[in-house]
């Protein structure tokens, strides 16, 4: 008689065998305990998108709406920070024209970006692991497309961005896409030899380069009296990077046909993997640890830092290691109060340190502190600390740390998102307080982490997978009783594999008015489901990705002293104008974006002259409204003939205050677009942007 794995394993082999027919799939579930399959009177849950979008983005609605995966749950701040990254992600989306869409980090601009697109590469992983879930793949493709082919990668910090693009290829199984990269994925991992101690066998990194700066090693480097500089170490995070970024390579090389980069970078990956757990494991610390590459009258060559650091979960989070037991006591770090788990968020240091909260530098112009990592919480190591805690605990039994601790750690990193009543994330928060540190104009909705892939990915336990098959597994604890429980969740149109994937569970059936437990739907039809939480491993056979489709708008500058040039009836500042056409647009209050009117009359306008003769037909308008602004009563879009300005008719609808109005014209040649804009009475107006394509 066959046991639960033989049992399983035929069923693997009686799924091969019948092939990818979509009743096979309702049928031949597999899963770690018995199924229960929908009976046919049971309907389908679908939440509410129009009323959700329209709750969440009120005019926006339509940006969103065909673009992200729902998500519901019986905690309301978790819903509310879920939607509000979206918003995060949507607002750091910059249009470069004809290379294409990229992720930004900060929504202004700051003097260590990459010119002219205002590109990091230190946050690109957390942008292509949130993007990834997007219906729309244009934003991902694109930014990956740049990152490789356009020179974006250009290893101004340490990076993991070749295992974004598998994490990514996990979700679309585009390969075509991915495997366009492969080169250069192959050349800028190469590049990182500058970074290698060939005795070692592994990479080291000044922490500033690794995003970090006044860490433990910098600021000791420097016998406690600086860290912004120096403090070269052999870190868990460069280390794991390298060792994620090979093992990318040799599976992209391995769908290319190419056994011996495969076998080479496969190579490479374990050797990094066992430096790691050799060198960088620290038994008295029971943690990953930085050794010092530097040597000087401080520190010395090789010895470890003197303090844990969250950096030391990084291994978990690139999938180094899982579930062992050796290594599994770190977790504990996290959970012990005089340790690295601060009352409203995780520490980057222990308060033990020497150093700890101790301030070093601040900003010239305004006085307020900088970025530091000697104790303050992280949205960005948060996020990875997090991404490991899930991989941990979906490798594994819970151990020193569990699935509780998970919701817990996520609720507590959802409520750093307030200010009061108000979303806004910032850089660094003060562990004690949970109020932020850095307070520069550039910390608004900052984008240097992730959260909706924590939702999706760790909570709702949607792991992706290479072949024809996710498995569902969500972070929630079983036959979970205490009052602050989830009672239910649900996500709803996740990409997958081509298709649309959904995610219930309801404890007890109420809240769904359907099926208690747990269910997956794939295309809206019911393939499997449990009636209480654990793992469900589902095939799902792939279909066709819908075909990007690159619209580019050529009113789109990047270069101030270039065309396209912008001009006004007022508001002639060049940094508002040209925010007007710079390919930027949301609609936080926080951070002015935009051409702002300054006029007394009414009657406005906002020119673009393309320097030469151009094909149009098509235009997205963006507004702004709050304050002293607000959506103009009535526009409309003139063009130039021979010096002439002409009335462009359009067909769309009336302007809309902090929204995207998209209006359609026949073919157009002309040099020059003019807006002229009736304002409203006793308000300016601002326009984030004009696209015109």
């Amino acid at each position: 008689m066959l046991g639960r794995s033989g049992r399983r394993n035929s069923l693997i082999r009686a799924i091969g065998r019948a092939g990818s027919s979509l009743r096979t799939v309702r049928t031949a579930m597999l899963c770690a305990a018995p199924l229960l399959l929908a009976a046919a009177s049971t309907p389908t849950p679908r939440l509410a998108r129009d009323t959700i979008l329209q709750h969440r983005y009120g005019n926006d609605a339509d940006w969103y709406r065909d673009r992200i995966p729902l998500f519901d749950s019986s905690d309301e701040t978790l819903n509310a920070v879920y939607y509000y990254r979206w918003q995060v992600f949507r607002a750091h989306q910059r249009d470069l024209g004809a290379k294409g869409y990229i992720s930004t980090e900060f929504l202004n601009d700051v003097g260590w970006q990459r010119e002219p697109y205002a590109s990091l590469n230190d946050a690109t992983a957390f942008h292509i692991a949130e993007g990834r879930w997007l219906r729309d793949r244009r934003f991902a493709d694109d930014y990956l497309r740049f990152l490789y082919l356009d020179g974006g990668n250009d290893r101004h910090f340490s990076e993991a961005i070749a295992d974004a693009a598998w994490g990514r290829y996990l979700v679309d199984h585009d390969s075509q896409a991915a495997l366009a990269l492969l080169p250069a994925m192959r050349h800028v991992y190469g590049l990182w030899d500058d970074r290698f101690d060939f005795t070692k066998g592994l990479y080291w990194i000044e922490p500033l380069l690794d995003a970090t700066e006044y860490t433990v090693s910098s600021i000791d480097a420097s016998g406690g009296k600086d860290g912004f500089r120096g403090g070269d170490a052999f870190r868990p995070s460069i280390n794991s990077y390298q060792y994620a970024n090979a093992l990318a390579i040799s599976r992209f090389a391995a769908l290319a046909g190419d056994r011996a980069t495969a076998t080479d970078y496969a190579a490479r990956a374990e050797r990094a993997r066992g430096r790691v757990l050799d060198a960088l494991w620290s038994d008295q610390n029971d943690h990953f640890i930085d050794r010092y590459k530097v040597d000087n009258q401080y520190v010395h060559y090789w010895d470890q830092i003197r303090a844990r650091e969250l950096v030391g979960y990084l291994p978990w989070t690139f999938g180094l290691i899982g579930a062992e037991p050796k290594y599994d006591g770190a977790w504990k770090h996290i959970l012990a109060a005089d340790q690295l788990g601060g009352p409203t968020g995780l520490r980057t240091t222990e308060p033990s340190y020497q150093y700890y909260m101790r301030q070093y530098r601040y900003d010239a112009a305004t006085g307020l502190r900088e970025c530091q990592w000697n104790g303050p919480v992280w949205p960005f190591q948060t996020t990875q600390v997090l991404t490991g805690l899930a991989n941990r605990l979906h490798a594994g039994r819970d151990g020193a740390i569990g699935r509780g601790n998970y919701l817990r750690l996520l609720r507590q990193y959802a409520g750093m998102h307030y200010q009061g009543g108000k979303l806004d994330l910032e850089e660094d928060y003060d562990p004690a307080t949970g109020k932020p540190i850095v307070g520069l104009p550039r910390s608004h909705h900052y984008f240097h982490s992730g959260f909706d892939d924590l939702v999706i990915s760790g909570l709702a336990g949607i792991e992706p997978q290479a072949d024809d098959s996710v498995v569902i597994d969500p972070l929630l604890p079983v036959n979970d009783r205490s009052r602050d429980r989830l009672r239910w969740f649900a996500v709803q149109d996740v990409p997958y594999h081509g298709r649309l994937l959904s995610v219930f569970y309801d404890a007890d059936g109420r809240h769904y008015r359907g099926r208690a437990g747990l269910s997956v739907y794939l295309d809206g039809a019911l393939v499997a489901s449990r009636g209480e939480l654990g793992k469900l491993v589902v095939p799902v056979p792939a279909a066709p990705n819908p075909v990007i489709v690159r619209p580019s708008a050529q009113s789109i500058s990047l270069v101030r002293s270039d065309y396209p040039k912008p001009s006004a009836s007022s508001g002639t500042d060049p940094e508002r104008l040209h925010q007007g056409i710079d390919g930027r647009v949301w609609f936080m209050p926080e951070l002015p974006n935009g051409w702002e009117s300054t006029g007394t009359t009414r009657d406005e306008w906002f020119a673009v002259d393309f320097g030469k003769p151009v094909t149009l037909t098509r235009a997205e308008l963006s507004f702004f409204a709050g304050g002293a602004f607000a959506a103009p009563d009535s526009y409309a879009l003139e063009y130039q003939v021979d010096g002439q300005w002409r009335p462009l008719p359009t067909q769309g609808g009336a302007p809309r205050a902090n929204a995207t109005d998209a209006v359609t014209f026949q073919p157009i040649r002309t040099t020059a677009v003019r807006l002229v804009i009736r304002k409203a009475p006793g308000a300016q107006v601002r326009l984030a942007e004009i696209k015109l394509f």
